[in-house]
């Protein structure tokens, strides 16, 4: 072997063992589907005479028949009884670094847009000490009050049972107006989560856990979900719906292997 093979070789054997920590510490997946057997409330009946701007919002798909009640539908089920909305997170890992590039570097650990009267998404997450996002995005041409934009005054509370305290309420007035403000959420701790109305629109609602590592996802519509990389040994997952409830199980994901759980909400 001549001086060249042998210095290609050496290359190759050195970069194979510095990829083997890595390749040991990739972590393992999770998946499995998050259903609920429980009944399904009825939606939730708002006229839009009693608000603002109720032509516009009219616009929003989710309405009776005639077009004149919003419906908010809290709880909505995908095929196989599949929890719509549903929230699947590691729960047994705080990731300091992860959390510090949403409490120090103003990026929002989740973006929310209010469009036809509704803020999307209904479910998301949050990190406490961290930025989030709202923007405006409505605007109703029809309306010379409202051409520029329709308001809505986007109102955050710190929630953990029949206890509130408020993050941030500010109106956002013109099409394109936004807030990104840091929540607190002392409550987490607890199992308190993130709840979002506008004081205008009282039918516009949203919801979001608190997390404190990027092992989350948010179920596809038939409820399945699949965490990936995530840190090999037992850990506490839960599958969270604010107003279905909420179910915790423990896992032992393993290097480089699916584990599978699956969750029955009631």
């Amino acid at each position: 072997m001549n001086k060249r093979q042998t210095y290609v070789l050496s290359l190759f054997i050195g970069g194979a063992l510095l990829a083997l920590p890595a390749l040991a510490q990739a972590g393992g997946t999770i998946k499995g589907k998050v259903t609920f057997s429980g009944k399904v409330p009825p939606p939730k009946e708002f006229a839009f005479k009693k608000f603002p701007n109720p032509d516009f919002c009219k616009q929003n798909p989710n309405k009776s028949p005639d077009g004149e009640i919003r419906l908010l539908k809290e709880v909505e089920l995908g095929p196989g009884n599949g929890l719509k909305n549903a929230i699947v997170a590691v729960r047994d890992i705080t990731d300091k670094k992860w959390m510090s590039q949403f409490q120090k570097g103003k990026k929002p650990a989740q973006k929310v847009i209010a469009k036809l009267c509704e803020f999307l998404p209904y479910t998301g997450v949050a990190v406490s000490k961290g930025y989030f996002y709202v923007e405006n995005q409505d605007a109703d041409p029809n309306d010379p009050k409202s051409k520029e934009g329709v308001l809505h005054n986007p109102h955050a509370f710190d929630v953990l049972g029949a206890r509130s305290a408020t993050e941030f309420n500010i109106g956002l007035a013109k099409k394109g107006d936004s807030l990104l403000k840091k929540v607190k959420l002392k409550m987490s701790r607890k199992g308190g989560v993130m709840r979002l109305q506008c004081d205008q629109h009282e039918f516009m609602q949203g919801w979001y856990l608190p997390v404190t590592n990027p092992y989350f996802v948010k179920v596809n519509d038939d409820g399945s979900f699949e965490l990936k990389d995530v840190p090999a040994g037992k850990h506490k997952i839960l599958a969270w719906h604010p107003v279905a409830g909420k179910l915790e199980k423990t896992v032992d994901v393993k290097d480089g292997a699916t584990v599978e759980v699956n969750f029955e909400i009631k």
